[in-house]
């Protein structure tokens, strides 16, 4: 959305989108919040099914350097004065009010996800991370089935995935409250630029880090902080909660523009190689949920079956949405 060079920069309120369009990206984006507010379910998915898939890549990917000095420069007196209309033309080429309706959406959804992961990980974890099993492991299913196979090297890949998954999520539970930030930083990296991935999950790869937990009661926390203030509570909690929480968002946006750029050049130099990486993951990841019971509460007989009523519950929910999405085409990723 290039403006030519004889024609002015479009004016702010000229470019607002109807309230329709809106209210139908601010809905999308807290299916995508949903989505990747759960392990197992991928936000890309959904932005796959809904259409805007292409267009979220395409607003992420006009972020470059020269963009971004270009908005700095307008906003700065360098080239003769401040040109707010210069840099607002530079935030339309980033499809701003898509976005900003998006991520509305999408941060609204995972506020409320995690509000929900939080208590049911006190309350009834067996439950949960059943659940979150059987979310995996029909992901698991789903993306093997559109999986093939080739070649020694991808057999490679697969297998090196799933190792690497399979020994992180064995080990980093225990780690994992006793983190570092840069721990947090690194899981914001890695989180956020799969969630944009169809198919592949962003909280997954969380679990997988033993972050989402953590990550989770973080956001809780500070948001009851946030609400807590707007009552009188003490501003302390607010700037202790949002250390870890701006910590990941910080990370995410590094990964997003980084990670998630590697991660595709990766798919354009060796993309069944790279998929079999990726799926195998998911694989290996399926160990997480059975760690977190057995060290939470351990397997006995009652916990065994909630445990598997809900992975059966899990399951047959990741199977309705592939149904709904058709089939999952790797090679739209």
């Amino acid at each position: 959305m290039t403006t030519p060079p004889d024609q002015d920069p479009p004016t702010v309120l000229g470019s607002v989108p109807p309230l329709r369009a809106w209210i139908r990206t601010f809905l999308i984006g807290l299916c995508m919040g949903s989505a990747d507010g759960v392990p197992g379910v991928s936000g890309g998915t959904i932005a796959l099914i809904a259409g805007v898939y292409e267009r979220l890549i395409a607003a992420i990917t006009a972020v470059t350097p020269g963009r971004v000095i270009r908005f700095v420069r307008a906003l700065t007196p360098l080239d003769g004065g401040v040109d707010l209309r210069g840099a607002f033309a530079e935030l339309l080429e980033l499809d701003i009010w898509f976005l900003l309706a998006l991520v509305a959406g999408v941060g609204t959804a995972v506020v409320i996800v995690t509000h929900i992961v939080t208590v049911a990980s006190q309350e009834t974890p067996a439950l949960l991370f059943g659940f979150f099993f059987g979310l995996i492991a029909a992901s698991a299913v789903v993306l093997l089935r559109s999986l093939t196979v080739e070649s020694p090297f991808q057999i490679g890949a697969g297998v090196l995935g799933f190792l690497l998954a399979f020994y992180v999520s064995g080990v980093s539970n225990t780690a994992a409250d006793g983190g570092s930030l840069a721990l947090v930083f690194i899981a914001g990296m890695i989180g956020v630029s799969a969630m944009i991935l169809p198919g592949i999950s962003g909280s997954l790869l969380l679990v997988i880090l033993g972050q989402y937990d953590r990550m989770s009661m973080a956001l809780a926390d500070f948001v009851d902080a946030l609400i807590a203030l707007a009552t009188g509570g003490p501003a302390e909690d607010v700037t202790t909660t949002a250390v870890p929480v701006v910590t990941f968002i910080v990370g995410g946006l590094v990964g997003l523009f980084t990670i998630a750029r590697v991660v595709r050049r990766a798919l354009e130099y060796n993309r069944r190689a790279t998929l079999a990486f990726l799926v195998a993951l998911v694989v290996g990841a399926l160990r997480a949920p059975v760690v977190k019971v057995r060290s939470e509460v351990g397997f006995s007989t009652d916990v065994l079956i909630a445990f598997v009523a809900a992975a059966a519950i899990g399951a047959a929910f990741l199977l309705a949405l592939d149904w709904y999405a058709v089939d999952l085409d790797l090679d739209k990723i």
